[in-house]
């Protein structure tokens, strides 16, 4: 299979443990078999595999994204990274065209598309297989799989079949209903519209020549950000006339606000928390390193990350976007495909954070013009580079960069670092990047 999964979103309606940066998909709250937590993009990342070994996994994103999908993922998954947003349409080209210029894979192939965040089992990576089976088959030149609903959604939109075949003809869309209506459209046999689609690959190839001009993904890249923004559904789903729908009748949830994922979670708590027998429904994801006591709460979900502590009603925490919006608050932890960081403090003329290193990968060799740095190695051993000198690190050393001065460091082992910012303007944007040659070492990880 080559399955493209779309990576966007930028999670507010899951705050505070969601942001700019990390979205609802790299939240870890789902039990592994060794007990740990894993995303929803591990999740599904991990299920395509389970079905199928040898797939092509591409995760269409942005560049605020791609960091954390080297974190979670590694490197094996490919990355088709958008330089801006454009919308649905313009995404899936440019990942379609990534596969055919840059991976060399055949534009005869079919491939799937598919949202990375949906709850699903094993049973919907097999309907995949199927549908990608009927793209390549000719069965249509748009293969789309229609979700059975299992309530009126006001979500989602609707596709009306022709009959009440496995795989049918297509007849209509809608678009997103309210209740009364939704009910209607069902009675109807209309089935919930995913956003899942197959098709072989020179079908999108041709479309994008027609709508946008495309020759090649180099060309594409490069003037992407003057491409229209526009959804796939309204460029091409909805004018194709040589399209059919297959039905799929298991599990499928779009976990989006706070009600929805704590149906989803196989325990009351993520983190350290208390609950008193007089709870009940209560939900709580606590990514501090301070315990959180519930007591007497009824239909509850609390969450607490370095970015805040929200305490809700779950129904009423469908509405927390409006509020959350109103909210100026810098990003206090990222992961990165290095590792990650979660700042600890933050002043006028300071920021201190705690940086935790991956084995085997570094942060590239920088300098900052207006801020000085120190950095305390609390655990690990290391390499560092300072200004082209090169020396060994562990536990207790203390190492100073002031402004202008080039640096990085090496994980050998998992290495953490408490990190002080000295400086009267520190910004992201204050940052250079250098080649570094010495010793073989080099830049193996983003900033």
């Amino acid at each position: 299979m080559h399955i493209i999964l779309l990576s966007g979103g930028s999670g507010k309606r899951l705050w505070p443990l969601s942001n700019d940066i990390r979205s609802k998909q790299f939240i870890k709250i789902f039990r592994t078999k060794d007990g740990g937590y894993e995303s929803m993009v591990q999740r599904m990342y991990h299920q395509i595999r389970e079905v199928d070994e040898g797939a092509t996994v591409t995760i269409a994103t942005s560049k605020t994204q791609a960091s954390s999908i080297h974190n979670q993922l590694g490197d094996e998954v490919l990355v088709c990274v958008e330089p801006c947003r454009r919308d649905t349409f313009p995404a899936i080209v440019l990942a379609t065209a990534y596969l055919h210029d840059v991976c060399g894979i055949s534009q005869e192939e079919p491939v799937i598309v598919c949202p990375v965040d949906p709850y699903v089992e094993i049973d919907y990576f097999e309907a995949l297989k199927k549908l990608a089976a009927l793209a390549g088959e000719g069965a249509a030149s748009l293969v789309l799989m229609g979700m059975e609903p299992t309530y009126p959604s006001e979500k989602y939109g609707y596709i009306l079949p022709t009959d009440k075949k496995t795989v049918s003809g297509v007849k209509t869309f809608r678009e997103k209903p309210d209740a009364e209506t939704a009910k209607e459209y069902i009675d109807q046999g209309a089935l919930w519209n995913g956003g899942v689609f197959a098709y072989r690959m020179k079908y999108v190839l041709e479309k994008a020549k027609q709508i946008i001009g495309y020759a090649d993904y180099e060309t594409l890249f490069d003037r992407y950000d003057s491409l229209d923004k526009i959804s796939f559904d309204y460029a091409v789903v909805e004018k194709e006339t040589d399209i059919c729908v297959m039905r799929f009748q298991g599990q499928w949830k779009d976990l989006g606000t706070w009600n929805t994922l704590s149906e989803a979670m196989e325990e009351p708590c993520v983190g350290e928390a208390i609950l008193n027998e007089t709870c009940e429904n209560v939900h709580v994801l606590n990514e501090l390193d301070v315990p959180v006591l519930c007591m007497g709460l009824k239909n509850m979900v609390v969450s607490a990350s370095p970015e805040g502590i929200l305490v809700s009603d779950k129904e009423q925490s469908s509405y927390i976007k409006p509020f959350v919006d109103k909210i100026d608050q810098q990003v206090m932890f990222a992961e990165k495909s290095w590792g990650d960081f979660l700042v600890l403090d933050v002043t006028r003329e300071s920021r201190t954070s705690k940086v935790t290193l991956k084995p085997g990968h570094s942060m590239n060799y920088h300098s900052h013009l207006r801020r000085d740095e120190i950095w305390n190695i609390i655990s690990g051993k290391g390499r560092c580079v300072i200004d082209g000198v090169s020396r060994r690190v562990e536990a207790g050393d203390v190492l100073e960069m002031k402004a202008g001065s080039r640096h990085t460091i090496m994980a050998d082992t998992e290495l953490k670092i408490i990190e002080i910012q000295l400086g009267r303007e520190i910004s992201v944007h204050d940052k250079q990047k250098f080649e570094l040659e010495i010793d073989g070492v080099g830049d193996k990880a983003d900033s």
